[in-house]
């Protein structure tokens, strides 16, 4: 844009020189350098001026360079969330599966296979669908008007008026009061006690100080937060001012956020667990159909007819369920969380993320404490407790605040009279003279009152910022005498006071002067001379869930990690208060130079990293990721939104900004860290039901596969045909159904839920091979039969024989192998004991029935199922004593890092 110029001797700031800059210059398309401009040069270069821009002018920018809107993340279709779900592992060995059982003309197995590969992606997808639909809902514009100061044409006077945020353009001029919201990145012109909450940028727990300036302050011209800016996504705490907007949209540093928005986090601990288990199965599946062919031609002399039986092997070594299971199980719990604790998990995997939770990094301000100070103490010069300070303190509180007329009270003044009105303080006693209101350059407010009685003395009460209060006073008050306070003094005292923030407490100092009285009213000149009372000592509030919330996600294995921009002996001190050991307290600017595993060790020793920056909390929790952790993030801002797509799960409220809704897996009805437990413990149970089903399937088919081998080797016919293998596949499938409305144990929550592939991998094999052992005993038994009973059809008898064991003995796992309620609970009927007996009675029942025939299965004799209830027993001990001893070395030494879920 070129640079305008006034005419020579003209005045740059006159209405004509106005009107020459309006019709002649442009904004630039993007963000300008608000912070190392003169004001001057500022507005010359977006063309506009001090009375604003035209209605003219706003409209041609407005159509130039669109609407003041945040970009948003487009809704995700429900076809395209459909065929993203087929990405699962299982799912596409599933549908590979069903391609090949279409190819060798088994109709029956492909059909079933496309159908749950069908149901599980609906679930999925469907699951998903409803938690967008829920954050949609909670979608919320940063601000919905403005106050701007517009001309109706380049001649007419200025007009101020509220228009929608949306139509906010380069240039305009913008009000604000306290309360309002920033609607966009302006330079101040004016400011007048100007403060501002900008936690939700970088995480300050304070009101910052806002003034305008003329000329670039000095420091780097790169600072971050230069004075005389405001930037969009803050909001007014107290003062007013007036700012020239120097980008909207997409150029505002608020939605700079959303450009890395694309970003993936990487695997979660939900991918790599289940990718981890599910490839190692992968590998079994492709190895076993070339087996079996091969054995078969090679010892039977079998060609391709045995392709069928290969793929029907193949498919029974499959968990044909787990994505249905996994799907019913998260979303069984999405659903509870959203009904019961109005927690909305947008992405079904990040549940189990939340199970496996580790460790959880979060923000102090609004999480362990509230967003409000108390008082702590008040003490005298000599660091003794003396009443009589907070009395004055509360005195220039009241005061300040009714005869200052300010709209929002000041959080400090709240919490000062809130703890005088419990000492028994009356300000009232007192006739309000005159007040000066917090001054954020001066740092500090001032009340003028008259005592009963002293009708020719009027009494300065001063409230603020240690050094400044202590400049402006001459003497001191101690043990009831007051002394001159000479620099000793006021070292000693400055020397306290910083021991006394180092430790965590905000320090507010307190004096008081006697004056005649002024008829032209009081100014910052009077405010001298003062007498120093002594220190009202304020901390922020604790939240009342914190301290339990603490105690349980540490008994629940989840170390608690503060990371904030604070200064560090506030987040210690909150720590020690809620009894969290805040260890060593680091700042980010000691890790500066660390990475990687240097970085994880050195956070892992410690509990609170003060002086964060958004770039430092990232770095520390992929630090975290990379050694090994499952880490989750609690964040409300923009600063936290890099960390939130580090994280394994990013978690955040529903108050928080919406680009941080929008990139956070869950959001929570409120920033509590008992919201939190719940949804790690509802995490873990669904965890745990993921766990019991794959335990179960796992050791259970690999038991059959390996039965199914040797006995196509040892047997003249097949095993088993492949449309028993289908209806066995399909009556065991339903039955495992109930595992995902299963009551999980008391004891499942207690640790972070981790499937490991190791683990699962050791476990299947013990019980697969206990479980291979009564197939071959059963094989023997009927061999048996077939021999001592004459006229028996021997595969027909054999085929109905292997199936009624399969599904007993698969009934019989999923009781004894599940991680369901108590042996003291399980008397009561539950989902799983309903299931198990449907299986025992079509196991026992079908071969007998009608349709035996039509399934090539035959009824075996009575001596049989006698024979059998002998191998069930003996199968059942071993079941029982194995498991045992795995929960005996589970619970004794565990597994690194959680249990397996």
């Amino acid at each position: 844009m070129p640079e305008i110029t006034a005419a020579p001797g003209a005045d740059p700031l006159s209405p004509d020189a106005d009107a020459a800059r309006a019709g002649a210059a442009e904004p630039v398309g993007g963000p300008v350098e608000p912070a190392t401009l003169t004001a001057l040069q500022l507005m010359r270069r977006l063309g506009s001026g001090p009375r604003g821009l035209t209605e003219a002018q706003a409209e041609e920018r407005l159509a130039r360079f669109g609407e003041n809107t945040v970009p948003s993340w487009r809704p995700v279709s429900w076809p395209r969330r459909f065929l993203g779900a087929l990405r699962d592992p299982f799912t596409t060995v599933l549908l590979c599966l069903g391609l090949v059982s279409a190819a060798v003309a088994s109709w029956g197995t492909a059909c079933v296979i496309m159908t749950l590969v069908v149901v599980s992606c609906a679930l999925r997808s469907g699951g998903e669908h409803q938690a967008g639909r829920a954050m949609a809902a909670l979608q919320e514009l940063v601000a919905t008007t403005a106050t701007v100061q517009r001309r109706p044409d380049g001649d007419a006077a200025p007009q101020v008026r509220e228009v929608p945020v949306d139509q906010l353009v380069v240039g305009d001029l913008v009000r604000l009061g306290p309360g309002d919201l920033v609607p966009a990145d302006l330079r101040l012109l004016r400011a007048a006690g100007l403060t501002v909450h900008q936690a939700a940028l970088t995480g300050e727990s304070v009101p910052v100080p806002k003034q305008a300036l003329d000329a670039p302050p000095d420091g780097p011209p790169d600072a971050s937060e230069p004075p005389h800016v405001c930037f969009q996504g803050s909001s007014v705490a107290t003062g007013s001012g007036t700012g020239l907007v120097v980008a909207t949209g997409a150029d505002t540093r608020f939605a700079a956020a959303y450009r890395g928005r694309a970003r993936r986090r990487g695997e979660t601990a939900f991918d790599r667990s289940v990718h981890g288990i599910a490839w190692t199965l992968i590998r079994f599946m492709l190895l076993t159909p070339p087996l079996v062919l091969m054995a078969n031609a090679a010892l039977r002399g079998r060609g391709l007819e045995t392709l069928p039986f290969a793929v029907a092997v193949a498919v029974g070594l499959t968990p044909e369920m787990l994505p249905v299971i996994v799907t019913t199980a998260l979303a069984r719990g999405a659903a509870l969380l959203a009904r019961t604790s109005g927690v909305i998990v947008k992405r079904l995997p990040a549940l189990h993320d939340l199970g496996a939770i580790d460790v959880l990094c979060l923000d102090k301000t609004g999480t362990l404490t509230q967003d409000r100070p108390v008082v702590v103490r008040s003490t005298g010069p000599d660091g003794t407790s003396d009443p009589e300070v907070l009395h004055w303190a509360a005195v220039n509180s009241f005061w300040t605040i009714e005869l200052a007329e300010l709209p929002v009270p000041d959080a400090l003044d709240e919490a000062v009279l809130a703890a005088a009105d419990e000492q028994g303080t009356d300000p009232l006693e007192y006739d309000g003279i005159a007040a000066l209101p917090f001054d954020p350059v001066v740092r500090m407010s001032t009340a003028v009152v008259r005592l009963p009685g002293r009708h020719g003395v009027h009494t300065v009460v001063v409230k603020g910022a240690v050094e400044d209060v202590l400049a402006r006073c001459g003497r001191v008050r101690a043990d009831g005498a007051e002394t001159a306070l000479d620099d000793a003094a006021r070292e000693r005292l400055l020397r306290w006071a910083a021991e006394e923030a180092a430790g965590g407490l905000r320090l507010l100092a307190v004096a008081r002067g006697d004056r005649r009285p002024r008829l032209g009213g009081y100014a910052d000149g009077d405010v001298r001379g003062l007498t120093f009372v002594g220190f009202v000592a304020l901390s922020d509030a604790l939240a009342p869930s914190a301290e339990d919330a603490l105690r349980v996600l540490s008994e629940r294995g989840v170390a608690v990690k503060v990371l904030t921009g604070d200064h560090p002996g506030t987040a210690a001190r909150a720590c020690r208060d809620l009894g969290l050991a805040p260890g060593e307290v680091l700042t980010a600017g000691r890790l500066a130079g660390l990475t990687g595993p240097a970085l994880a060790e050195a956070v892992e020793g410690a509990t609170v990293v003060a002086r964060c920056t958004a770039q430092d909390k990232a770095r520390i929790v992929t630090a975290l990721r990379g050694a090994g952790h499952t880490t989750g993030f609690l964040g409300d801002g923009v600063n936290d939104l890099p960390a939130l797509h580090a994280a394994d799960v990013g978690i955040c409220p529903r108050g928080a900004v919406p680009v941080a809704r929008e990139g956070a897996d869950v959001v929570l009805a409120e920033k509590d860290l008992t919201a939190i437990d719940r949804a790690i413990t509802a995490g873990r149970n669904a965890s745990g039901s993921i766990g019991a089903y794959l335990r179960i399937t796992l050791s259970s088919n690999l038991g059959n596969v390996i039965a199914m081998l040797a006995a196509g080797l040892l047997l003249p016919f097949l095993p088993m045909l492949p449309a028993q293998v289908l209806v066995q596949n399909l009556c065991f499938d339903a039955a495992q159904l109930s595992l995902a409305f299963d009551q999980p144990a008391v004891g499942a929550a207690r640790r972070p839920a981790v499937l490991r592939p190791r683990v699962f991998l050791r476990f299947i094999t013990a019980f697969g091979l206990i479980n291979a052992t009564a197939d071959l005993a059963t094989f023997a038994v009927l061999a048996f039969t077939a021999k001592v009973t004459a006229g028996t059809d021997s595969p027909t008898m054999f085929h109905a024989g292997w199936f009624t064991e399969n599904l007993l003995t698969q009934g019989m796992v999923m009781l004894l192998l599940r991680t369901g309620r108590r042996a003291a609970e399980r008397r009561t009927v539950g989902p799983v004991h309903l299931a198990v007996t449907a299986l025992a009675v079509v196991g026992l029942l079908l071969p007998v029935s009608p349709l035996a025939p039509v399934l090539a299965m035959s009824a075996p004799p009575p001596l049989y199922y006698l024979l059998l209830s002998v191998v069930l027993t003996v199968y059942g001990a071993a079941l029982a004593f194995a498991r045992m001893r795995y929960a005996r070395r589970e619970n004794g030494a565990g597994e690194p890092g959680g249990s397996v879920a």
